[in-house]
């Protein structure tokens, strides 16, 4: 049976009277990236927290590649790398001696941090930076910097918490490669507020909000969790508005530019196909048809309010 590399338990924890989180259960078994959503207050940062050692829960267990967290703290901390949403940099350090630095804390032994620190600069391409102080380094490859102390013992699990706040566009993307190309190695756990940057780099979604995970599936499970209520058609010799909207199924109908109109309609599961063979049947000229999925943000939305 293959070992979970982050099992989570019925964990909970409460700061005073208030719980944070509550029967929190998870179970990451593969490599790759993990996307884990939460709006303020959802509980995220907690589960994040606990999750890398930082806060002990109040019940529940964390196991990490079969190791309890709260046990054996060192043992399983040995495999997990953390950035931080402020990456834990020592800006008049160069890049070599916070590395080297950073190996120090992880207890990489002494004759293999020189191998370790080549492998992570030339793993997040900073290798010709390595005398280059860290102030002096663009917001992009400090950000580099920081994911190369997460990944310099080769942890099976890499925890990033809002890795691209702050870049620029191409800082991004070049970071977002850089993550999914970790994440064919092992284990990434990304936090992130943006739901287009969860799209692009993630295989996996766990959402979380009001303390309790509301979703956990695909990209493409969360993409379809609303399913689709209009289509685009591209006709080049329409009906009337009317005619249209006479259709059963159709509640609403809108025509747009460059010949084509936009169908509202209920949850008639062959409304797609019925529109195709009426086409076809009453000379329509159907040149395109395109359902239309909901935006991340009304998913996010509906998920959001489902525990309320």
């Amino acid at each position: 049976m293959e070992t979970s590399i982050v099992k989570i338990e019925n964990l909970s924890h409460r700061y005073s009277r208030a719980w944070a989180i509550k029967d929190i259960n998870l179970d990451i078994k593969h490599k790759g990236v993990t996307g884990l959503l939460g709006s303020n207050g959802a509980g995220k940062s907690t589960t994040m927290n606990i999750l890398c050692g930082v806060l002990n829960q109040t019940e529940g267990t964390v196991l990490i590649d079969n190791i309890d967290l709260r046990q054996n703290p060192i043992e399983a901390k040995k495999l997990i790398g953390f950035l931080p949403q402020n990456a834990p940099l020592y800006l008049d350090l160069t890049v070599d001696e916070y590395l080297t630095h950073c190996a120090h804390l992880r207890l990489i032994p002494r004759p293999q941090i020189k191998a370790a620190i080549e492998e992570a600069k030339e793993r997040c391409g900073v290798a010709h930076f390595s005398k280059r102080i860290l102030k002096n380094l663009s917001g992009g490859y400090k950000q580099r910097v920081g994911i190369a102390q997460a990944i310099i013992h080769k942890p099976k699990l890499v925890v990033l918490d809002e890795p691209t706040n702050g870049l620029d566009p191409n800082q991004i993307t070049e970071v977002r490669m850089l993550i999914k190309e970790i994440g064919q190695e092992r284990s990434v756990i990304f936090s992130s507020h943006i739901l287009s940057e969860v799209q692009a780099t993630c295989d996996t979604i766990k959402m979380i909000e009001q303390g309790n995970v509301v979703f956990s599936g695909t990209v493409y499970d969360f993409n379809n969790y609303i399913a689709p209520n209009s289509m685009l058609l591209h006709l080049s010799n329409p009906p009337s508005k009317e005619t249209l909207k006479a259709i059963p199924g159709i509640t609403e109908v809108a025509f747009l530019e460059n010949e084509r109109i936009r169908l509202h309609f209920d949850t008639a599961p062959d409304i797609a196909e019925s529109m195709v063979e009426m086409s076809v049947q009453k000379g329509w000229k159907l040149r395109e048809i395109q359902l239309e999925r909901s935006s991340l943000e009304e998913i996010f939305a509906k998920l959001s309010n489902k525990n309320k």
